[in-house]
């Protein structure tokens, strides 16, 4: 799939320059491995789990307490327990710059543009974290967000965590009943929500929802609402309700001090995405959190003091969590909510050249439509700040690798990342010592046993099979909400190999030590019992001028399993039979003769969840009959009723 194509290499002097050879230095100083690449250090790490973790600890120079063990049950996943006497606070670690260089800017589309220093997010962090103190906030009681990627929503979970609360956050496109499927579980003490966003070129009006989230919600005992697309609105009707800037206060503010909390107390609480029922209360520990983001921001991505890191999310995806990990680093967050293509598809390197952006985060589908839309960023902007654009959410193919490298940076670490909520971190990722090969994930994380598994659970190089993780690490979820004998939590994760984590991605290790994803193994398609991965078809069909993207599910039919492909077509372009045999043949040369699809059936959207993730079990239980549990999940779940009854599956 890749060809073997090397398409970057980092120079001698970027090398010597990467935080992760000072790391690397230190080990070999501190334990004598004498590793002198990437992958010597990957083995040590695995190999020595508690020497890596309590290095990355000190190299980091994170703020707490170690303790005495380092490991507890290190053989037992799930049981294992890094730093079991370790006591930190998140939000420490985190507000470590002082002064008046920035510690967040913001942009809100092309309207809004606010900027903060370390000093004034030290001032509010302190001010909210009175606050919530005041309304009986301690540690374990849960802090809820449904807002935007605004400042305030950084402020409120660094005030949240600082008193060793938890937080939580969806994005404000979640309808109601999304909301409570998620916040309803957790029962938070208080919510802060946002009146409005912008999307797109419109102000959207939000009070009528966060009115009906609160009157369900009634462990709430306050509402603090951030005026954002307008000044001070009307708050009656909201239950609880008070201005954030109301909240905060005025005055000197009071001095910030940090409840310091036991190692794997919880930090977060995630949401799977909830497709096939209410979703899951994934929850993130503290310290496991803080050490595995940063390792990845430090040393798999090379983010140094005073770097500007962006990523484009929303508040309901995990790299919201990731990105605000940069502080930690001594990054500065660079902010973005609503559309990237507003108003024009520049917006987000019109952003990166104003703001000297350093590490560029973005999606596979964001590139694709770049590419699509014949855009050339790194002729129309100044991108020489630009050393790593990192790219996550679906695999990027290979020809998306060819369009960065051609129509945005020829000297740049593109690191497409891989790992998902169920971490909050990632399983492979970057390396900015190790050259970029086209169609490949670069490297397997540091302290990540990662091996690529067969049906016979033997791992295998140059083979598909099942990413699985062979050892325990400090950023495992510590457990599910509601799950008390962590039933649902060994039967997510452990069910297919007991005491391995099998992640559910369907992949290829490389000669080079990187990774191919090639889809989610419960989409993973079975004609002729033959498997295939999705992304090997959207590789081929999406590359086609005349398709915008695609969608494909196996249909059962006649006692096996049959391809059905759904296109969504470019403007003007209409599906005729000529089309249809262009798109077979281009699978069948590009694939093999299994590839091809027995149906290609056009639809104007795809279904995808809030974090823009096609969504094919969703439309193979439509196709089927089958209920679709939990459509608030959906970012367009009115894209579903394209799929339902449609005649040409018949037959």
């Amino acid at each position: 799939m890749t060809d073997a194509v090397k398409l970057w290499e980092p120079s001698a002097e970027r090398k010597a320059a990467a935080r992760i050879t000072t790391f690397m230095d230190l080990v070999n100083q501190r334990h004598g491995t004498g590793a002198r690449d990437y992958d010597d250090l990957w083995r040590w790490s695995i190999d020595q789990r508690e020497d890596f973790w309590e290095t990355v600890w000190d190299f980091a120079g994170v703020i707490g307490d170690k303790g005495s063990v380092r490991l507890m049950n290190g053989d037992a996943m799930p049981g294992a327990k890094f730093f079991p006497e370790g006591r930190i606070n998140f939000a420490e670690n985190l507000l470590r710059g002082t002064g008046d260089g920035d510690a967040m800017v913001f942009w809100g589309e092309d309207t809004v543009k606010r900027r903060l220093s370390w000093a004034e997010l030290h001032d509010r962090v302190a001010r909210l974290a009175a606050a919530l103190k005041a309304d009986g906030v301690g540690p374990g009681d849960r802090v809820a967000a449904y807002l935007p990627n605004l400042p305030e929503t950084v402020i409120g979970m660094l005030a949240a965590t600082s008193l060793g609360a938890v937080w939580s956050s969806c994005s404000p496109d979640f309808g109601v009943q999304g909301v409570l499927d998620r916040f309803g579980q957790i029962e938070p003490t208080v919510l802060i929500a946002v009146e409005g966003y912008h999307y797109n070129g419109k102000a959207l009006d939000i009070r009528d929802k966060v009115a009906a989230v609160a009157e369900k919600l009634p462990s709430l005992r306050r509402v603090a609402v951030v005026s954002y697309a307008a000044d001070r609105p009307d708050l009656d009707g909201i239950a609880h309700a008070i201005h954030f800037a109301d909240y905060l206060g005025a005055g000197a503010a009071p001095a910030m001090t940090f409840t310091r909390m036991p190692f794997n107390d919880p930090l977060y609480i995630m949401f799977s995405s909830g497709t096939t029922g209410v979703p899951k209360c994934i929850v993130h520990g503290i310290g496991g959190t803080l050490l595995q983001h940063l390792k990845e921001h430090m040393l798999q991505s090379d983010v140094k003091p005073g770097d500007r890191v962006f990523y484009f999310t929303t508040c309901g995806w995990m790299m919201w969590n990731w990105l605000v990990s940069g502080l930690a680093a001594g990054a500065t967050l660079l902010l973005y909510d609503g559309s990237p293509f507003h108003p024009d598809g520049n917006i987000l390197f019109d952003y990166a050249d104003a703001e000297r952006m350093t590490l560029f985060g973005t999606s596979a589908k964001y590139i694709d439509a770049l590419k699509k839309g014949d855009l050339e960023p790194g002729k129309t902007h100044d991108l020489s700040s630009v050393r790593t654009l990192t790219s996550t959410g679906s695999p990027l193919v290979p020809e998306g690798f060819d369009y960065v490298y051609q129509h945005i940076k020829g000297d740049v670490q593109l690191a497409s990342i891989s790992g998902g909520t169920d971490i909050v971190s990632c399983f492979v990722l970057g390396s900015p010592i190790s050259p970029v090969w086209r169609g490949e994930i670069q490297k397997r994380g540091l302290g990540m046993a990662v091996e690529v598994w067969n049906e016979d659970g033997k791992p295998v190089v140059g083979e598909k099979g099942e990413l699985v993780c062979t050892k325990p690490f400090p950023c495992m979820p510590i457990y599910f909400w509601a799950d008390p004998d962590g039933a649902k939590f060994r039967a997510a994760y452990f069910e297919t190999w007991p005491g391995v984590w099998c992640h559910g991605d369907y992949v290829e290790l490389t000669e080079h030590g990187g990774m191919i994803i090639y889809g989610r193994s419960d989409a993973v398609l079975n004609p002729g019992g033959v498997r295939i991965g999705t992304a090997e078809i959207y590789r081929q069909v999406e590359q086609m001028d005349e398709v915008q993207e695609a969608l494909v599910i196996g249909q059962d039919w006649d006692a096996d399993v049959r391809v059905v492909l759904f296109v969504r077509l470019a403007e003007g372009v209409v599906l005729d039979d000529d089309l249809t045999k262009a798109i077979k043949t281009r699978i069948r040369t590009g694939c093999t003769p299994r590839h091809v699809p027995a149906k290609v059936l056009a639809v104007s959207d795809i279904p995808r969840t809030k974090s823009g993730k096609i969504v094919e079990l969703a439309v193979r239980n439509v196709v089927h009959g089958r209920p679709v549990k939990n459509v608030e999940a959906l970012a367009n779940p009115e894209a579903l009723e394209q799929y339902r009854d449609r005649p040409e599956l018949a037959s």
